[in-house]
């Protein structure tokens, strides 16, 4: 039997496909695969401290596939708020992605 070809390493800068679920759902239907987006993360504080704090995730994301929405069922719960498009990052900004503050709200400037 042929040895299998051995397996290449990943480099920190390889592009990897990101989920990413954003809060406003209108702003994903303006997107369209190819296009070039920054991801912010919008953190609420109380308004006692001043308001809310935002910071940029990723800088010029592609846009690699947005999956159609999933129906909504009565009664089901906020993991659906928003709406997911798929980006192609590279592996350390993946991390900063799925690392943000669940409560933090991400929203996408178009280039």
């Amino acid at each position: 039997h042929p040895a299998a070809d051995p397996v290449r390493g990943r480099g920190p800068g390889e592009l990897v496909r990101a989920p990413v679920r954003i809060a406003d759902a209108a702003t994903v239907r303006l997107l369209r695969p190819g296009d070039r987006v920054d991801v912010v993360a919008a953190e609420e504080r109380s308004m006692s401290a001043g308001g809310g704090s935002a910071r940029v995730l990723a800088r010029g994301a592609r846009v690699v596939r947005l999956p159609e929405p999933l129906e909504r069922t009565p009664g089901e719960g906020s993991v659906t708020e928003g709406a997911l498009v798929v980006l192609a990052v590279p592996r350390a900004t993946a991390a900063r992605l799925v690392g943000a503050n669940p409560m933090a709200r991400l929203a996408v400037t178009l280039w």
